[in-house]
C-alpha cells in the first residue's frame, strides 16, 4: 500500500534502521540526498524551499512519521507570493504598484507555478483557500501591471472577465475565482481575504495565506475590515456599511442575518432592527 506525503525535499533514499536503504520515489534523481530515518522529523522541519510529492512505498519503518506530518505541512508552497507582499504592500493595506513592476517576472513565476500544482479533492478546505485567495490577489495585481498607468481598474476593459492566467490546461479570468469557486466554498469572509485593488475594497493583507493560518487571518481580516470607520460606520441603531454586504447579501446569511454576522465581529453591539444603507464604493488604485 502507497502512503502519499507531501514534503518540501525530493528524499529518494532512506537509510533504515538495520542500515539498508529503501528506495523513495521523488520526481529529479538529480538532486539526491541521503538521510537517516531518525533525522525524517528534523529534515522536514528545517528544509521549506519546493515542496513535491513523495510516495514512499514499502518502507515500514517510517509509516508513524509519515502519518504525523501531513498537519504540519504545507501542500503549497506560497513563500514567493508572502515574500512579495511583505516588500510591497504596508500593514495597512497600500500597495506599491511600482515596487510590484519591477518584480513582475517574480510575481509571474508564481502564478506560474500555480499551475503546476492545482487543488485536488485530497486537499483540504483550508488548502484550497489559501490557494484561490492567494491566486486571486496575485492575478489582481498581475492585472493592474499590465494596465499601468491608470488611476482604478474600472478604467480597464471588462477587468474581471479576462482569461489572462493558465492554470494546469485552462486559462482562468478573476470572476470565476471569484464567483465559481471561492464562493462555493461557503465562507463568507473570503470578501475580506480577496482584493480588487480599490480603495473601499478590503485591504490586501500584506502576508500570504497558508493552510496553517487562513482560518486565523480571515477572523483578524473580518474584524479589522467591519471596524474601520473608513469603510464602514457602526452604531447601535444605525450602520452605513460597505456595498460588498448588499452585492454578496446572501453569502453572509447562511448563519442567520446580516446584523447576525456583523455582531460577530463588531467592536459595538448593533441592535436587530438598526437601520441600514450603504455606503458609496471608491474605486480608486489602492496605492
Amino acid at each position: 500500500m502507497k502512503q502519499r506525503l507531501y514534503i518540501p525535499l525530493a528524499i529518494v533514499f532512506l537509510t533504515s534502521c538495520g542500515g539498508s536503504k529503501k528506495v523513495v520515489k521523488a520526481p529529479m534523481e538529480k538532486d539526491l540526498k541521503v538521510v537517516n530515518i531518525d533525522t525524517i522529523p528534523r529534515v522536514i522541519e528545517v528544509i521549506k524551499d519546493t515542496i513535491v510529492e513523495v510516495v514512499v512505498e514499502g518502507v515500514p519503518e517510517i509509516k508513524e512519521e509519515v502519518e504525523r506530518i501531513p498537519e504540519t505541512v504545507e501542500i503549497f508552497n506560497h513563500s514567493i507570493w508572502n515574500t512579495l507582499l511583505q516588500e510591497h504592500v504596508s500593514p495597512q493595506g497600500i500597495v506599491n504598484y511600482e515596487g510590484f513592476r519591477q518584480q513582475k517576472g517574480v510575481l509571474r513565476e508564481y502564478i506560474s507555478s500555480l499551475g503546476v500544482q492545482m487543488p485536488s479533492e485530497n486537499w483540504t478546505q483550508e488548502d484550497k483557500l489559501a490557494y484561490w485567495m492567494n491566486a486571486y490577489n496575485a492575478m489582481t495585481v498581475d492585472l493592474i501591471l499590465r494596465n499601468l498607468p491608470l488611476e482604478s481598474i474600472k478604467d480597464i476593459d471588462k477587468p474581471w472577465n479576462q482569461r489572462l492566467w493558465k492554470l494546469g490546461n485552462k486559462w482562468y479570468n478573476l470572476d470565476e475565482i471569484e464567483h465559481q469557486i471561492l464562493r462555493k466554498m461557503n465562507d463568507p469572509r473570503i470578501h475580506f481575504g480577496i482584493n480588487c485593488a480599490s480603495f473601499s475594497c478590503p485591504p490586501i493583507l500584506n502576508e500570504a495565506f497558508t493552510s496553517q493560518t487562513v482560518d486565523t487571518q480571515l477572523e483578524a481580516l473580518a474584524k479589522r475590515f467591519i471596524n474601520d470607520t473608513k469603510r464602514n460606520i457602526i452604531s447601535e441603531d444605525l450602520i452605513q456599511i460597505s456595498k460588498i454586504f448588499n452585492w454578496f447579501a446572501k453569502d453572509f446569511k447562511t448563519d442567520g442575518n446580516l446584523i447576525d454576522f456583523l455582531n460577530k465581529y463588531s467592536d459595538t453591539p448593533i441592535n436587530k432592527k438598526a437601520r441600514k444603507s450603504y455606503k458609496d464604493y471608491d474605486w480608486s488604485l489602492n496605492n
